[in-house]
């Protein structure tokens, strides 16, 4: 298999996740990927254009991340990161769903104040996207003491919401999001200390 990646993508740093967790990450070949270079390729594999994208050993093109993930478990013979039982199943996906919404606000918050010329920038579309971020950090906090750390298996929501506060603080280190949300905060340092994590990190570019 072949990845499409760039090295601080948060969604990139998903499917490294999920590739270490399921056992498949010896089997994936990452090829460094400008989406936003004029002369990339990228397009022909993923019309939206975005990385992670990945291409099967039968060519097949599989995209977005969430895809991405739940591909690489459907390979998974171990714990699953996407439970079968239904009610766990939801509760994993939903959860999963606001680790990735929280990552949307965050990323049109970086280019509305940090990307965007000042003349263009729209100080009201900012706060609406720092709203979302607290509140899916807010939800995520509620569900801490039920998430999966260093030991045993995880699911998607872990993966998710991990790559999430990671790339906040990477991004936005003075967010200050650990002042309200000890739980959060106190899983959030746990689960960094877990290999998938540590050896994704993200580097500056």
């Amino acid at each position: 298999m072949k990845l499409r990646y760039t090295p601080t993508s948060p969604y990139v740093r998903k499917v490294s996740i999920a590739a270490i967790e399921t056992g498949t990450a010896d089997k994936i070949e990452r090829i460094t990927t400008d989406p936003w270079s004029a002369d990339t390729d990228l397009g022909k594999s993923n019309p939206i254009g975005k990385v992670p994208c990945l291409i099967t050993d039968d060519g097949m093109a599989i995209y977005d991340s969430p895809v991405i993930c739940e591909y690489l478990d459907s390979l998974n013979t171990g714990d699953k990161l996407i439970p079968t039982d239904s009610d766990a199943r939801f509760k994993a996906l939903t959860l999963a769903a606001a680790g990735d919404g929280m990552l949307d606000a965050g990323v049109l918050l970086l280019i509305e104040t940090v990307r965007r010329p000042e003349e263009f920038k729209w100080d009201w579309w900012a706060d609406r996207q720092r709203t979302v971020v607290n509140r899916c950090m807010d939800i995520c906090d509620a569900a801490a003491d039920d998430l999966a750390t260093t030991d045993g298996p995880i699911t998607i929501a872990e993966v998710a919401i991990g790559a999430g506060l990671g790339w906040i603080d990477f991004r936005f280190p003075d967010f200050g999001w650990r002042n309200d949300r000890p739980a959060l905060a106190d899983w959030f340092d746990r689960i960094s200390d877990r290999p998938s994590f540590e050896q994704t990190v993200p580097k500056p570019a």
